[in-house]
This record gives C-alpha cells, structure tokens and sequence, in this order.
C-alpha cells in the first residue's frame, strides 16, 4: 500500500494507527503529529486494514464526531491520554 510505503510504517506503527483511529477521544490531529498521516490517510489505511462490515461501522461512527476533530472539540479538552499511554511511552511517572 502507498500510504504504509510513503511513510515507512512498520506493522507495530500500523497496529497503533488502528488502535489509536478505534479510540473515540483520540483526535485524527493525535495520530497526524505521531505519525505524519493526514486525516485522509488514517481513513484509507483503516478501510485497508478492517473488514468492510466492522470499517462501515467504524467510518459512521467517526464522521462528524467531535472528539475526533481537535477544532470541533470543547475547548476545555486540552490533551488526551490513553489508559494504555504508560505502557506505549516508557512513562514511570505513578498515576495521579
């Protein structure tokens, strides 16, 4: 695929592009800054990677959703952080 040889994606990176685009409150702008795809190439690298049926779903479920969108978020929300996050960065900080 293009987008995956274009960016130099190794599985691992593409397996955390899917997790990341699956996550509601993670913004399209999330994975564009850790990875450099733009919304456009997030959308094709899911509908490459799922099932038509689950990508159907998912694409519904996505579109026009505020919290997948950082300028039609509330401006209250300020960052995100998986529950996953310390694992994925080596953070040793305790949770607060």
């Amino acid at each position: 695929m293009k987008i995956i040889e274009k960016h130099q994606l190794q599985s691992a990176d593409i397996d955390r592009i899917v997790e990341m685009a699956w996550e509601d409150r993670t913004p399209f702008d999330a994975i564009t800054l850790q990875f450099g795809l733009s919304e456009k190439e997030i959308i094709e690298l899911m509908k490459f990677e799922m099932h038509p049926n689950n990508w159907k779903k998912w694409r519904a479920r996505v579109q026009g959703r505020a919290t997948k969108h950082s300028a039609k978020r509330d401006s209250g929300v300020k960052r995100f952080k998986s529950s996953r996050q310390r694992s994925i960065s080596g953070n040793r900080m305790s949770k607060r």
